[in-house]
């Protein structure tokens, strides 16, 4: 596997600014790029050329991967294969469904034993007297649907997650197509699937990839789905459901380490990480760069809110810085 050190690379432009009381007391770095509709860099920050590790938002990728290998995925359930679901029970109920249909049991997941990612789940989920599950891991949806395409296509379900499995190669070819790039390295991610690593313009331009692909292709099929129904891509709390719902034809998918992606109807797309993982800054950056992109809408400011409390009264923000 090949070895990146951000070290290597000069400082990173601040992406956002932690603000208390009136104050400046952090920075947070990174990387971001916007392409216009025709698909060329019309804003960049940092190095948005080299690789990082786009985490869940591959999982429009992997998904299409997935209706390649011949997975015949639809509606909800297309959408769920490409979460990464806050864990509510409607999220939850889906994943056995689907499992069941092939035979599979929750215990035939790899993912690991987890919370709720949602908050106000996880804190309903212990307060039952539960206890972590590989069912109720966020990406417990993909794996769902990466175990039903291999028992239909007689694949071993014990190695599923190997990078040389069948279908994680095709994962990697999808993802380099659609980023119109090569994969830089593969990784293992945090629910253990491979992991491909791309630039952000190669993520940008694989969103925009998925948003304008014909009508009928795997891509599109997943594009669609997630839009149609965006609580099953993550919750009804979060910012990615929020963005899909109240700006129509909106593609968006968030990753781990603070990574977000974004493509509009019309091929408008962006990508950024920031380099510490910190995902509290991310709303205000994406906020940020959705009014790049011409979003205007409510949920924009929504996005974007992001308070500092101080003796539980609010006394400062993180705001984008650019």
């Amino acid at each position: 596997m090949t070895s990146i050190s951000p070290a290597a690379s000069p400082a990173l432009p601040v992406l956002a600014e932690v603000v208390r009381s009136g104050f400046i007391e952090g920075h947070h770095r990174g990387s971001l790029v916007v392409l216009a509709a025709d698909g060329r860099v019309e804003y960049a920050l940092g190095d948005p050329a080299a690789p990082v590790f786009p985490r869940s938002s591959n999982k429009p990728m992997q998904a299409a991967a997935i209706l390649r290998a011949g997975l015949d995925l639809s509606g909800e359930r297309l959408a769920l294969a490409a979460a990464s679901h806050s864990g509510e029970d409607f999220h939850l109920d889906l994943v056995r469904t689907m499992l069941a249909e092939h035979g599979l049991k929750p215990d035939d997941l790899q993912t690991p034993p987890d919370l709720p990612l949602d908050p106000v789940e996880a804190e309903a989920y212990l307060a039952a007297g539960r206890v972590r599950e590989p069912l109720t891991m966020n990406c417990s949806g993909k794996h769902a649907a990466m175990l039903a395409v291999c028992v239909q296509n007689g694949w071993d379900t014990s190695t599923y997650l190997d990078p040389a499995h069948p279908l994680q190669q095709l994962v990697g070819q999808v993802v380099a197509e659609a980023a119109g790039e090569p994969v830089a390295a593969v990784g293992t991610d945090g629910c253990g699937a491979p992991l491909m690593a791309i630039g952000l313009v190669g993520l940008a331009r694989a969103f925009r990839t998925f948003v304008l692909a014909e009508p009928g292709t795997a891509e599109r099929r997943v594009a669609d789905a997630m839009r149609a129904h965006p609580e099953f891509v993550a919750g009804t709390r979060r910012p990615d459901t929020w963005l899909m719902r109240e700006v129509p034809g909106t593609l968006s998918k968030m990753g781990a380490e603070a990574v977000q992606a974004v493509a509009l109807p019309d091929g408008r797309a962006m990508a950024f990480k920031i380099d510490d993982g910190s995902t509290r800054a991310l709303g205000p950056v994406l906020a940020r760069a959705l009014d790049m992109l011409g979003v205007d809408a409510p949920v924009v400011s929504r996005i974007g809110r992001a308070p500092l409390l101080g003796g539980a009264a609010e006394v400062g923000r993180i705001r984008a810085a650019f």
